[in-house]
This record gives structure tokens, C-alpha cells and sequence, in this order.
């Protein structure tokens, strides 16, 4: 039997930092590198991992490298999302770190779905006709081999970050940005729908990602894993894994996609916590067919912190305020 953990964990914002600022990155490395170790994991989903530069040569991982030197993922392979000119983004990439054959991977973004148009009602001036709304984050899907002694056998892990609930800015409406103070508050409510629009449209463009490769292949395994930014009853959630509940068609049942979160008890069951009550925003959804090697799952939440408190910022808390989700699979 050959035992595979996977895992899913938004780094928050990692990257280097000014020789000014708190936490510099080296106090963030050694609070952080523990939690690494703690993974185990042979295939790790990692979120908002920025990109940094040196003279002379192309945007790295190098931040990232540094915080896996020493862990078991060492020297593992780094797919990770990228603009078309340059190696990695700047800001937020995602990124699949394995030792395992990556096959082939790929990034989507608009491409099963149509970006977003709509005109905003209460930007200053309004829009004179609808505007794209952009989506901010491509969703990373690869294809690894789990397993040399059953050639075909791939296992697909999708990685994703969602849009936030934070509001989009409207032009004209944002008073101080850093504080988020808003003019109206039809123009907070607008901005909260545009980011529901972005973060749909990414759910929409993961099912259908989802529902290409099981048309393809019915028996594929797939795994999708991340920061959903949402919790396991709202529709983006519910839009990715398709439940019978929601289609009324008994049809689709083996093209649902399983929570694993599941299987944890509910007072454990949360990735950030947020005014005192904690969220599952983070998840790993999985094909039916990979419940049967499916041995169980962690949430590495015992030290959170509220993101959401006055006290609660990086200077007091240089790890990350998400929670990492682990899950462990035998294949033989």
C-alpha cells in the first residue's frame, strides 16, 4: 500500500519583507517551518504565496523555497500559476509542492467561463455601459502520479482561492481604503455583490473543470483543494460539488464531489476563526471513488488566532490566521 497525504493551507501574504517591517520573514519562517513538518504531506495546495525578485533574473518562489528547506517537501517540485510573461505573480500565487511526477498541469482562468460583465450602479461617475469584472485568481489543476505500478491511475488536484467577502472597490466610493470606511451603504452592498460575482464565477469555472475530466474520464480521481472563502452550506461550496440535493437528478450521483471535512467532529471543524466563532473556509472536496482509500483527515487549528480582533495583527501573529487541512490516502 502506498500512503498519501495531501494537504491545503493559505500561507497568508508570504513573502519577504522591508528591512523595517514586522514580522520580517525569517520570524514568520521560524514559527511557520514547524507547521511545514507538522504537514507530512507528499502533495501540498498552498495559497497567497507571493513572488519576489533578484537583479537579472526571472520572478521566484524563493520566500517559499526558504520556508520548505528543511521540511520533507525540500527541494519538491513547484507548480505554481503565472502571468503570461513572467514566472510567477508578484502577489497570491497558488501553488501545487510535491515530490511525486507531475505530469501536466495547467492554469484556468476564464476559460470554462465567460468573465464577468455588469454596471455598477453606484460608482462616481456611473459607468456609462457594463464594465469586466475581473477575476483577480486563476484556479491550478495538475495531474500526479500517485502511483508508478498502475500507469494511468493520475490523481487531478485542483487548487483554488476564491474571492474574498471583502467588498470590490466601487471608484468614488472608498473613503479611507485601509479601513474600508464606505460613502453608502448601497455602495458596500454593491461591492459585496461584485465579489459574489467573482467568487461564483470561479466556483462555476471549477465545476465545469470538474465535470470535463470526469466526461473524459468517469473513473478520474480528483481532488479539490483551498481557500473557498466560504463555509460548507454556501453556494460556492455547494456550486463545486454538485450534491443530488441541489440538481434533483439521482444521474449525477457518482460526479459529486465529498467534503472530507466531513469525517472531523464539529467543534473541530473550523479553519479561521472570526469574531469569536470559528469558519471552515478551507476545504478538500473529492470524487466518491477516493472515499475508498480515504483513511481520514487533521485541522491544525490549536493555536488561531481572531483575524478579526483589534489586537489581532501580523505584528502580534506572524503565522498565518488559516488553519491547514490535511488528508491521508492509501492506494495499493
Amino acid at each position: 500500500m502506498t500512503q498519501i497525504r495531501i494537504s491545503t493551507f493559505n500561507l497568508e501574504n508570504f513573502d519577504e519583507t522591508a528591512p523595517t517591517d514586522r514580522p520580517t520573514l525569517d520570524e514568520r519562517i521560524r514559527l511557520m517551518k514547524p507547521q511545514i513538518r507538522r504537514l507530512r504531506a507528499d502533495i501540498a495546495c498552498f495559497q497567497e504565496v507571493h513572488g519576489q525578485e533578484r537583479p537579472g533574473q526571472p520572478r521566484a518562489l524563493l520566500a517559499l523555497k526558504e520556508l520548505l528547506t528543511g521540511t520533507n517537501l525540500d527541494g519538491a517540485e513547484l507548480v505554481s500559476t503565472k502571468p503570461e510573461d513572467d514566472a510567477v505573480f508578484d502577489v497570491r500565487n497558488l501553488v501545487i509542492a510535491t515530490h511525486l511526477p507531475v505530469i501536466k498541469h495547467e492554469q484556468l482562468k476564464n476559460n470554462l467561463v465567460a468573465e464577468p460583465r455588469y454596471q455598477r450602479l453606484t460608482a462616481l461617475p456611473p459607468d456609462a455601459q457594463p464594465i469586466a469584472i475581473g477575476i483577480e485568481r486563476p484556479v491550478l489543476h495538475a495531474q500526479i502520479d500517485t502511483d508508478h505500478a498502475a500507469p494511468g491511475r493520475l490523481l487531478h488536484v485542483i487548487t483554488v482561492h476564491l474571492k474574498s467577502k471583502i467588498p470590490s472597490e466601487i471608484p468614488g466610493q472608498v473613503i479611507e481604503p485601509r479601513k474600508g470606511n464606505w460613502r453608502s451603504a448601497d455602495a458596500w452592498a454593491e461591492g459585496s455583490f461584485l465579489s459574489s460575482m467573482k467568487r461564483m464565477s470561479q466556483a462555476l469555472e471549477v465545476r465545469r473543470l470538474v465535470d470535463q475530466i470526469l466526461k473524459d474520464d468517469p473513473d478520474a480521481r480528483i481532488i479539490v483543494a483551498g481557500d473557498f472563502n466560504a463555509e460548507p452550506e454556501e453556494v460556492p461550496v455547494l456550486a463545486i460539488c454538485g450534491n443530488v440535493e441541489d440538481t434533483n437528478n439521482g444521474e449525477l450521483a457518482p460526479k459529486v464531489l465529498v467534503p472530507i471535512e466531513r469525517t472531523i467532529p464539529g467543534d473541530a471543524r473550523y479553519t479561521l476563526f472570526h469574531h469569536g466563532r470559528g469558519q471552515m473556509l478551507d476545504h478538500m472536496l473529492v470524487t466518491r471513488n477516493l472515499l475508498a482509500h480515504y483513511r481520514g483527515s487533521e485541522i491544525h487549528n490549536e493555536l488561531l488566532h481572531d483575524d478579526s480582533l483589534a489586537f489581532a495583527t501580523d505584528d502580534k501573529f506572524p503565522e498565518s490566521d488559516h488553519a491547514a487541512v490535511v488528508a491521508t490516502f492509501e492506494f495499493g
